[in-house]
């Protein structure tokens, strides 16, 4: 797609052709020169500075634009810190009277004559435009909360559960373009704009023609990923979850060694056995979960190893869930298109032969499989005690695994619709799910995904159509390729990387939002928590039952992956979780099992905790794109950072003064420029504009350019809920228990420190920027 610039406003950097209209362009160029000629006005000039000689800083002066007022939501830190007002605060604006001229009679009844009769013609007038036009045409500037309510009212928990189970009827098809169609059809009858296919031809891993297996050498069993015997009968019963127990991108071979028992797979795990054993071409038994698979199999690969068994240990998983016998797929991509790394897959571009991205053979195997490998008879005691799997260390177990997969060049189809804004249409929020693509994992995550989706733009363009439209472009995204790496999402973000970077404002995550059924599990940004805390609270407001509120800054799997860590846009996930599952190991989720429909609806048969998932995403999304002034928490953002340098970490005291001064320009510039721009009374339009691009981008002075495998390139983003201190510290610190150098600690330091001093000069242009606009108006 194709972007040019917004000649009306020079201050918007651009926009698509998606986004093109010339009525708008049209009016800004009137209003701008409207107001030239105010400012222009006798009087006007001395009003400005004679009020100006009174007022500081923090209480900028404004002239009486008369623009719509809107209530800022309350936050628990205060998200704009009111500062008290100054007694003599009042804006005064006097024009001398003109002098009256002596006039006859019959010269006052002509002119009250006129002035009644174009009363009455301008009453007319008025009545029948009010008539013809639509009563809700009104600017999203005088959007509250009770117009929310009024749009998020018509999300109904059954028309959600008529859409899934309309969508889970078409995931039987061998292609996904049928899905596809149907995902844009069905958005475009409701009347959204623009609804197009984003079509890239991607390297995927896909299974091989018969399924992988893993013998004991010692008896010469061999046996399925799910655990049963290898047998033709195994094969017919359940050959496409065979054929799904893979590793998209793992070496294929065959290989014979002995198994080591790496238990988690950490630096100390792996301190430890290296003490011990010989691991080179040795296959690792490693758990999934607590750290990023990838870091962990880089970790197996610079040790030496040569294959890995991957399971989940029951022990980590919630009672009520038995997947003893369930086989699941991993995906070792880090994200795109392995062929295309760091450039979008388009006509043209040089393809790399990337067959597979490790030298390892990793098999996802199942926990019964584990089992019988090390010879034990069950995980669980009779005392409901949980005894987690494990290989004696004296025990010698010689397995063949065996791994085969083609790779293939596939098409991977992205839906994309536009709701232009009607003020900001260069600014976007971008809504993704997900769709199901041919040829992967066959959950059902992602028909909740898109009926969740689907559901908010039924209830959007019904208030679109009686005439109201967002402030700022919505742009609803259904990704394909999402279960090898993200695939559909990063190769769009790739293509339009420049455009993105620019004008994107935050990303709003539907993925798999139906985990379990216990808690409401919330992932956002630094800047955007605040917000989240108070839709959950005034969400929890209208229940009998509350539920604590469960916001964090974690590492997530899905589609903002590319947004968050290449862009540094903030992000929101609104999920249902069991309690169980988020007090174990995190990084389960990166297993996708074959989840069947019936799972979906035993965790939330009535669709209510989907209704709730599309009324809180849908009120975040509603306000983020109304908002005059984005409702972004400039200093939450120096607080997470400050609360990362907390603990006993080494080497982190040098940072601490930085990550102070840093606070203290946050804290700056929350009250003298956040403040007033959100004062209806004080706010001036080109302020608040400028103000707008220093909050969408703030995130962007904490991406740095090497991470491990797995983390985050946003070190805002923890590995889990449980440790607040900065990801990379705590990995470079572990690193150096393993190699007794400090090389490591060094470099991550330097990425934190550089990190904390770009936002601190950040906050600080930010601030002078403001200071240079105030005096050249004065």
């Amino acid at each position: 797609m194709a972007y040019q610039k917004v000649n009306a406003d020079q201050r918007a950097p651009g926009h698509s052709q998606y986004l093109d209209n010339d009525d708008l362009q049209a009016t800004a160029l009137d209003l701008e020169w409207d107001m030239e000629k105010e400012l222009e006005e006798p009087g006007f000039d001395q009003f400005q500075l004679d009020s100006a000689e009174n007022q500081n800083l923090e209480n900028p002066e404004t002239a009486d634009l008369n623009l719509d007022s809107i209530q800022p939501a309350t936050s628990p830190k205060g998200r704009f810190q009111r500062l008290q007002e100054e007694s003599d605060y009042v804006t005064r604006y006097t024009r001398s009277a003109p002098k009256s001229n002596p006039c006859n009679f019959c010269r006052l009844l002509k002119i009250l004559c006129t002035a009644t009769i174009l009363f009455i013609l301008g009453i007319l007038i008025g009545y029948y435009a009010h008539k013809n036009c639509p009563s809700n045409a009104t600017t999203s500037g005088t959007l509250d909360l009770h117009l929310y309510q009024e749009i998020l009212k018509t999300i109904q928990a059954e028309d959600i559960k008529k859409s899934f189970r309309n969508l889970v009827q078409l995931y039987k098809s061998e292609d996904d373009t049928e899905i596809s169609k149907k995902i844009k059809s069905h958005w475009t009858s409701l009347g959204l704009e623009d609804v197009q296919f984003v079509n890239y031809s991607v390297l995927l891993n896909l299974p091989g023609p018969s399924a992988s297996s893993v013998s004991l050498s010692s008896s010469g069993q061999c046996f399925h990923p799910n655990g049963q015997p290898c047998s033709e009968e195994a094969r017919k019963h359940s050959s496409q979850d065979l054929l799904y127990s893979y590793a998209a991108y793992s070496a294929k071979g065959t290989l014979e060694a002995e198994v080591i028992d790496v238990s988690y797979g950490n630096a100390d795990d792996l301190k430890r056995i290296q003490k011990m054993k010989n691991t080179t071409n040795k296959i690792a038994l490693l758990k999934l979960g607590k750290l990023p698979l990838l870091y962990k199999l880089s970790l197996l690969e610079k040790a030496g190893f040569g294959g890995v068994l991957l399971y989940i240990d029951p022990c980590d998983l919630p009672k009520t869930a038995n997947l003893s016998y369930d086989t699941f797929m991993v995906s070792l991509n880090p994200g795109g298109d392995p062929s295309t790394p760091g450039y979008p897959s388009v006509d043209g571009s040089f393809r790399q032969n990337r067959s597979n991205l490790t030298s390892l053979l990793v098999q996802p195997i199942s926990a019964s499989l584990v089992a019988k490998l090390i010879s034990s008879p069950n995980s669980r005691t009779k005392n409901s005690v949980c005894s987690p799997l494990e290989l004696p260390n004296n025990d010698q177990r010689i397995v063949s695994m065996q791994i085969q997969t083609v790779t293939k060049f596939k098409t991977v189809t992205n839906v994309v619709g536009y709701l232009k804004g009607l003020t900001s249409p260069d600014r976007y929020i971008i809504v993704g799910s997900h769709h199901h693509t041919a040829y992967s994992y066959y959950g059902q995550e992602w028909a909740s995904s898109t009926a969740i989706i689907t559901a908010f733009i039924r209830a959007l363009m019904l208030r679109v159509k009686r005439g109201w439209r967002p402030d700022r472009t919505i742009v609803f995204c259904s990704w394909g390729g999402t279960a090898f790496g993200n695939i559909g999402s990063y190769e769009w973000g790739e293509d339009f990387r420049k455009v993105l970077q620019r004008n994107v404002v935050a990303y709003i995550s539907l993925h798999s939002p139906i985990r379990g059924n216990s808690s409401l599990y919330s992932v956002a940004s630094p800047s955007l928590q605040q917000l989240v805390v108070e839709k959950n609270n005034f969400n929890c407001s209208r229940r009998a039952k509350c539920q604590e509120t469960n916001v964090s800054s974690v590492q997530i799997e899905g589609d903002a992956d590319y947004f968050i860590n290449h862009l540094g846009i903030p992000t929101v996930q609104f999920a249902y979780e069991d309690i169980t599952a988020l007090e174990g190991p995190s990084f389960l989720s990166e297993a996708l099992f074959l989840k069947r429909a019936t799972k979906i609806e035993e965790m939330d048969p009535f669709f209510h905790l989907h209704e709730t998932i599309t009324k809180l995403s849908g009120e975040v999304i509603l306000q983020i794109a109304n908002e005059p002034v984005l409702p972004f928490n400039a200093l939450d953002i120096a607080i997470e950072v400050q609360n990362s340098l907390k603990g006993d970490q080494p080497y982190t005291h040098q940072l601490l003064a930085l990550a102070s001064r840093l606070r203290e320009s946050a804290e700056l510039f929350q009250s003298d420029e956040m403040r007033p721009a959100n004062d209806p009374k004080e706010r001036i339009p080109v302020r608040v504009r400028m103000l707008n691009d220093i909050l969408q981008d703030m995130e962007k002075s904490f991406l740095v350019e090497q991470v491990p495998p797995g983390f985050y390139r946003n070190i805002l983003y923890h590995l889990d809920g449980k440790t607040s201190q900065f990801s990379i510290l705590l990995e470079a610190w572990e690193h150096c228990k393993l190699l007794a150098s400090n090389e490591t600690i060094q470099e991550a330091l330097s990425e934190v420190l550089n990190s904390i001093n770009s936002a601190q000069v950040y906050f600080k242009a930010g601030l002078d920027v403001f200071d240079s606009v105030f005096v050249g108006k004065n």
